[in-house]
């Protein structure tokens, strides 16, 4: 059995005053050709299907054709989750005509599908909160799939309970295990699909993409790999945008990553699509296929603007952050230079680097950090102590909700 695992599709999505929306097309026309190359028998999408809680007309039109495209016209199930950035009513709103075409919304943990079969095509023969099973008609054992779409705070308390903040590790860990032990015996194929920070105990800790909607506020929100049921094989992730496995070799956890880079933190990564091959009670094969589609991220420094004019008329399909370092401010007329020889020129940031120019009063800030590095140096600044971790992560909550 093959599955196609992809995640952080972030339709709508803008890099600064940029749409992606064109690059999106071709990145998912391009997964589309990837699931029909590879004769994939299910496609996962693990969360974060839009950008925002409302999305553009043209980014809603886009993921449903491209779903029902991905179905091979009901051959074979897509099975779609919320993620923090959707909006759990819109994902289930269109389930009852979506499930026709052989694509299955979820968008709440306690989501429940109807049993369904579809003429010349699959079969949900088994269901619970939060749990599908399906018959698919070339092969002889079921594919079974426990799903936990992401939920804020009060729906965790509502799906949870009240002590969520201390319980979620072992709330989702209890809930899990129930849905294996009644379900995922050894004799079909049993992954866990969810969009949640996850990280391996003691393993490194995980940087949240640049614009991403925190889900590590502290430590509350931490889920465990070690929660996972025993039964399962594969556990398909989203949230998290560069690929990378925070399982083990032979039980796979994998952030299938984002299909396009969205931020400059992501600039130079390669992004993928997952495909697993699977068989009950077997060790899972994996093969990350390289997507090709979208505008490279560069991040690029001169000294000379002659350089920098030379570089980006010679690299027209990229999103650049531009970096100039001068004895002088930059003029008018180098800018104009510089926005007339590229067009999707994201940022410029300027450095001056002549002492004379700068007063000797005035500190120069380091504008290669990050934000929450520059907040840091300005609430020094202002209030003469470094802010505590209770500010910093309510200064990432506010730019993540303001972005």
């Amino acid at each position: 059995m093959k599955i196609l695992h992809t995640a952080d599709w972030h339709l709508g999505k803008r890099l600064d005053s940029f749409y992606r929306l064109e690059e999106q097309k071709l990145v998912l026309n391009e997964i589309c050709e990837i699931a029909e190359e590879e004769s994939v028998d299910a496609v996962i999408v693990a969360g974060d299907l839009f950008d925002a809680f409302n999305p553009p007309v043209e980014a809603i039109e886009l993921l449903y054709k491209t779903l029902k495209r991905l179905t091979n016209n009901g051959k074979r199930p897509v099975i779609a989750i919320g993620g923090n950035h959707d909006s759990p009513d819109r994902i289930d709103s269109p389930d009852p005509l979506a499930r026709e075409c052989g694509i299955l919304f979820m968008g709440l943990p306690n989501t429940r599908i109807q049993t369904l079969a579809l003429e010349d095509g699959f079969e949900v023969t088994k269901t619970d909160e939060g749990f599908i099973e399906f018959k698919l008609p070339q092969h002889s054992y079921p594919l079974r799939i426990i799903a936990t779409p992401y939920a804020n705070e009060i729906r965790m308390k509502q799906f949870f309970g009240e002590e969520k903040d201390v319980a979620l590790q072992n709330s989702l860990k209890t809930t899990w295990n129930k849905l294996a032990e009644e379900y995922c015996d050894k004799n079909g194929v049993n992954l866990l699909v969810t969009h949640l920070y996850m990280l391996k105990r003691g393993g490194e800790i995980l940087e949240e993409p640049d614009g991403e909607k925190p889900l590590k506020i502290g430590n509350a929100d931490l889920v465990y790999s070690d929660a996972i049921p025993a039964q399962i094989q594969y556990t398909a992730l989203g949230h998290l945008h560069r690929y990378q496995n925070v399982g083990t070799e032979k039980k796979p956890v994998i952030y299938a990553g984002s299909p396009l880079s969205y931020s400059f933190s992501e600039a130079g990564q390669q992004k993928y699509v997952n495909i697993i091959e699977a068989k009950p009670g077997k060790d899972i094969q994996m093969d990350r296929i390289p997507l090709k589609s979208g505008k490279q991220l560069v991040c690029k420094r001169f000294d000379d603007i002659d350089l920098a004019v030379q570089w980006l008329n010679d690299n027209q399909y990229t999103l650049v952050e531009l970096t100039i370092e001068s004895d002088d401010f930059l003029k008018s007329e180098d800018l104009k230079r510089l926005r007339n020889a590229h067009h999707e020129i994201v940022h410029i940031i300027p450095i001056v680097s002549n002492d004379y120019i700068l007063s000797s009063s005035t500190k120069q800030v380091n504008l290669n950090q990050d934000i929450s590095a520059l907040f840091n140096d300005y609430f020094k600044s202002v209030k003469g102590q470094a802010p505590n971790q209770e500010i910093i992560d309510l200064f990432k909550e506010v730019i993540n909700h303001t972005s």
